[in-house]
């Protein structure tokens, strides 16, 4: 890749490492491992936020509405602008691997894993984040969720709510089918499963 981005060693090597640790339960190497691999993604990309002088714009894109302007690193993850550069911190880092949808957002109204899809192919593209799904949280998907009270732990959720607002986007009543088939990829430790798939529903009639 270029300018030697290096990509960090899979999550389940590094857990494997931190399992063999006996002091601490498996949720805390979970934990362990999340935190080593971003510490990674960081180190990575800290060379690459740093723009020459005088350097055109690379990409010119809009993150809920609001133009913005890119010219690091075409290989950055966007979660890594929307999150270090943006400020925008309820997208969250989960795997790094597009495998459990913590990061998802909306490219052009569709769901993606911002986790892999690079500053490199986004120019003239709208993104919409968690923050900017409703200015005051009222959109029928997070209000299901706050009647329903889904969220355990919460890390996934804005994964889990962007990616059930795509679905419903796409298609306004959803079987049980068609939600499983969606929301497939979107991975909560919590098990909050039957929870999310009566939120869709629910959002479903409301909406």
């Amino acid at each position: 890749m270029r300018r030697g981005y290096r990509s960090p060693a899979p999550v389940c090597a590094i857990q494997r490492a931190f399992n063999a640790d006996k002091s601490v339960n498996h949720n805390d190497n979970v934990d362990r491992c999340f935190a080593f691999h971003k510490s990674q993604e960081r180190q990575a990309f800290v060379i690459h936020t740093r723009s020459d002088e005088g350097r055109e714009p690379m990409s010119t894109f809009t993150v809920n509405g609001k133009t913005h302007s890119f010219d690091g690193d075409p290989e950055m993850p966007l979660l890594w602008y929307l999150r270090d550069l943006a400020g925008m911190t309820g997208t969250k880092f989960g795997c790094g691997r597009g495998l459990c949808g913590a990061c998802t957002v909306h490219v052009d109204g569709a769901a993606v894993r911002s986790c892999l899809t690079l500053m490199g192919n986004i120019d003239g593209r709208a993104m919409t984040t968690i923050e900017g799904l409703s200015p005051d949280g009222t959109h029928p998907v997070q209000a299901a969720w706050r009647d329903l009270n889904v969220a355990q732990c919460g890390y996934c959720q804005s994964g889990q709510i962007m990616q059930a607002a795509s679905l419903l986007k796409a298609t306004p009543k959803p079987t049980d089918s068609e939600i499983d088939a969606a929301m497939s990829g979107n991975i909560c430790r919590c098990g909050t499963y039957p929870r999310i798939r009566a939120a869709i529903k629910h959002a479903a009639k409301g909406a």
